[in-house]
């Protein structure tokens, strides 16, 4: 996928992508390349498929969640990695209001030299487990939206996420193909800690790149104090 067809891909689905934001979108993919050299932080290399399974990938949140609110969306994202999904929603939203957990400090000096050099504001980053960063009051139930991809099982993901939306929120899972089945696993774990699947969006990434789910999960009651667990427990122990 190169630039133009990128461009018009996302119009496609209501949301223009302005000659700024664009600069962005290159300087991104610039910076993630010359940082991957020292520090891994995406097997994903080509030009062309750093587009369509990250930039894309990440901005398809927004074909099902409205960004396009006069309030600014305040958006955590957990175990962010190289940004994504918040930083590509943040280039083309840019009143949102983001805040990124990761555990790896080095991905956080990553992530937070990338948001000086693509010029971004109330962007907020925390080398911090979810676990931890999800029982500081602060931060728990702080968070319209919460959003998390791929990086554990859904049984796994609501104890980390669901804690950090406020009752009213939504939280956003990005997966692969599979995600019904560990829906189906995270039943107990979405209904104990407040949340309640909304809806489950399959759709397939531009040119044959593979098949990816969106599950939206309301959050409708407050996550009950002893959760989430301590480090470590919710992914040895899943409540299942």
């Amino acid at each position: 996928m190169n630039t133009q067809t990128f461009v018009e891909r996302i119009e496609q689905h209501g949301i223009s992508i302005n000659q700024k934001q664009q600069e962005q979108f290159a300087l991104y993919f610039r910076t993630l390349i010359e940082w991957n050299e020292k520090m891994n932080l995406t097997a994903i290399t080509e030009k062309e498929h750093v587009y369509v399974k990250h930039f894309f990938d990440s901005l398809s949140a927004s074909f099902y969640y409205n960004f396009h609110v006069d309030t600014p969306v305040r958006l955590c994202d957990v175990g962010a990695g190289a940004g994504f999904p918040s930083i590509p929603l943040k280039i083309v939203f840019p009143n949102l209001k983001i805040t990124i957990v990761d555990s790896l400090k080095k991905r956080i000096t990553f992530l937070h030299e990338l948001a000086e050099t693509l010029g971004l504001d109330n962007v907020e980053f925390y080398h911090d487990r979810a676990e931890t960063f999800g029982n500081n009051a602060k931060f728990r139930e702080a968070y319209d939206v919460v959003t998390a991809r791929a990086v554990a099982r859904m049984s796994v993901l609501s104890e980390l996420c669901l804690p950090l939306c406020r009752v009213g929120g939504t939280f956003i899972a990005m997966k692969g193909p599979g995600v019904q089945e560990e829906l189906n696993d995270a039943t107990v774990a979405i209904n104990t800690l407040g949340g309640e699947v909304n809806n489950v969006v399959t759709f397939q990434l531009p040119d044959g790149n593979g098949e990816r789910n969106i599950a939206l999960i309301d959050k409708i009651k407050k996550t009950p104090k002893k959760y989430p667990r301590n480090p470590g427990v919710p992914n040895k122990s899943p409540l299942e």
